[in-house]
């Protein structure tokens, strides 16, 4: 028991960092491409503005929440493979 709590505990670290290292990457990769496309005449107004609203758009889309597939997917894969190996 204590090495499934203590397993839980240093996945969660992992997952953590995993997860803001992967938020980070696509929040930069999101921010270029409305960069780019302000640049190449697509985008009315002021760039900044233009940019702002697009990361506010970012926020608020389904990309950004299925970064939380990080915690989920191996916490629901190790649970079962938990299960499987002590009970099935």
């Amino acid at each position: 028991m204590i090495g499934f709590i203590r397993l839980g505990f240093f996945l969660l670290i992992v997952l953590s960092v995993l997860y803001v290292l992967i938020s980070v990457y696509a929040r930069s990769l999101e921010r270029e491409r409305l960069e780019k496309r302000w640049d190449s005449g697509h985008g009315t107004g002021e760039r900044d503005a233009y940019i702002e609203e697009g990361m506010a758009r970012y926020q608020k889309s389904l990309r950004r929440r299925l970064l939380w597939g990080v915690y989920i997917v191996p916490v629901v894969v190790i649970s079962v493979l938990v299960y499987v190996l002590n009970f099935g």
